[in-house]
């Protein structure tokens, strides 16, 4: 299975320190080179810089398509087009991409994408966490993640809490 992702799924796992949910669910994650320099230039030291340079099963590559790069970097930022534009390149089974725009571009472009309440909901789903309330908790509060009340109920609806 081929999974690409976009910086937030990886930064706010990393702070709940949940992110090896990626590897369970998907075993190798891949990420364009944007995303890296996100996480480790912009970012430096932020939530998951360390991770994407030691852990084997997170692989960065670079984007061929740059014609395609520079058409997508009129609507997104450099991570989120690499990371639509390498998940097109690579046929990837999934994209992990959790902002709004980006999603509808991902869909335009027919590749399949989940964010990161997606990933919660299968894990739980197929066992990988007992429960996704609590992961979704720490979320709000540690990570700063954002959801509406009504959507927050719809997830753990989806997830059999």
């Amino acid at each position: 299975m081929i999974v690409v992702s976009n910086t937030s799924p990886i930064t706010n796992l990393a702070v709940v320190e949940q992110l090896d949910l990626l590897r369970q669910l998907y075993g190798t994650v891949l990420i364009p080179q944007a995303v890296y320099n996100e996480l480790i230039t912009g970012g430096g030291g932020q939530p998951g810089a360390r991770e994407v340079q030691t852990l084997e099963w997170i692989e960065t590559r670079t984007v061929t398509d740059r014609p395609l790069v520079t058409a997508l970097q009129i609507e997104l930022d450099n991570g989120e087009a690499e990371a639509i534009a390498l998940a097109k390149e690579l046929a990837a089974d999934l994209l992990l991409l959790d902002e709004r725009r980006g999603r509808a571009v991902a869909a335009r472009l027919d590749l399949r994408f989940v964010g990161l309440l997606g990933v919660l909901i299968d894990a739980k789903q197929k066992g990988t966490i007992p429960a996704a309330k609590p992961v979704l908790d720490e979320l709000v509060a540690k990570a700063g993640f954002w959801i509406s009340q009504r959507l927050y109920t719809r997830v753990l609806q989806a997830a059999g809490e």
